[in-house]
């Protein structure tokens, strides 16, 4: 940061941006222990430049004794909001004044918006935008998987979201939780049961998953398996298992193509990539500071040559 007078310029080499920073500037940060991975400043930055919006974007570092104090901070700072990332998103619902319908589902926030209510005040509203970025690049197959039955690999805090969202908006036949604990899955479905009246949704062990894999069209990959630098590794190494009629969903963005994803495209099945989910969870957030649209060709390029420059 380089302070001239009153005037602070803030340079961001990766991105090539010049930011300057006054009185007026609406602040946003995401908040994480550790944080200093995020793409998020990256992103967001060069869409708030791009549009001439006088805001920035910063990674915080929190820890989680002071979680407490830095969300109630941001409204008494006047920042437009924050993002929230592990290991912080349920204990931010928690400290919410008032929350979205997504939010209460999966008891966790990764979305804070400061706004002013009718009497003036200050108030925290938090959001999980991860479940409309999650859903976001399958609502384009959403007529091809109805009535048709889904897999999901792992059953960890992104799963709530992932969960919800097929529960919500797609008109499946049943949703298998393939997983290495039984016990934590249940729970998982039993706080999703108010969303799963027909009950569709089933718990299996990963060793007896072979045919509900091969009967299902949509497999998502909710686990760390494959993620950089473990490129090598896989959710299912079987590939005899994949055929055309799947679409796989890996929640990992880096890679932007993971082994797994790999083995269906080479089976002849369809990939979605993390990066989709990163990209609409961003822009679901980003509409609710701005009132504007994410320059989505913009956010991918900048990601792309991030991962380029340092993944290559």
């Amino acid at each position: 940061m380089v302070v001239f007078g009153h005037l602070f310029l803030v340079h961001a080499p990766s991105t090539h941006l010049t930011m300057a920073l006054d009185s007026h500037t609406q602040m946003v940060a995401v908040l994480g222990w550790p944080i200093h991975h995020s793409l998020s400043p990256r992103i967001h930055n060069a869409a708030f430049q791009a549009q001439g919006l006088n805001m920035a974007y910063c990674a915080a570092p929190v820890p989680p004794e002071a979680i407490n104090a830095a969300i109630q901070g941001l409204a008494a700072l006047g920042f437009a909001g924050a993002n929230v990332t592990l290991p912080h998103k349920e204990a931010a619902f928690q400290l919410m004044d008032e929350c979205s319908e997504a939010a209460k589902a999966v008891r966790a926030v990764n979305t804070i918006v400061c706004k002013t209510n009718a009497a003036g005040e200050r108030i925290l509203y938090g959001d999980n935008t991860d479940v409309s970025g999650f859903m976001t690049p399958l609502m384009p197959h959403a007529q091809t998987l109805a009535g048709k039955s889904a897999v999901i690999f792992g059953a960890g805090g992104a799963i709530r979201a992932v969960l919800f969202g097929l529960l919500t908006h797609l008109q499946l036949k049943k949703i298998t939780l393939v997983v290495r604990s039984i016990e934590k899955a249940s729970a998982l479905l039993a706080h999703m049961q108010p969303y799963d009246p027909q009950k569709m949704t089933s718990v299996l062990e990963w060793q007896h998953a072979g045919g509900v894999i091969r009967e299902a069209h949509l497999l998502v990959n909710g686990t760390p398996k494959g993620m950089f630098p473990n490129v090598h590794e896989t959710v299912w190494p079987t590939v005899e298992d994949f055929g055309t009629h799947h679409l796989a969903y890996d929640l990992i963005y880096n890679p932007a193509q993971t082994r797994f994803l790999s083995d269906v495209v080479r089976a002849g099945g369809t990939a979605i990539g993390g990066l989709e989910m990163f990209i609409g969870q961003a822009a679901a957030a980003y509409r609710q500071w701005t009132q504007k649209e994410m320059p989505l060709a913009l956010v991918r390029e900048v990601l792309y040559n991030h991962f380029r420059t340092y993944n290559p």
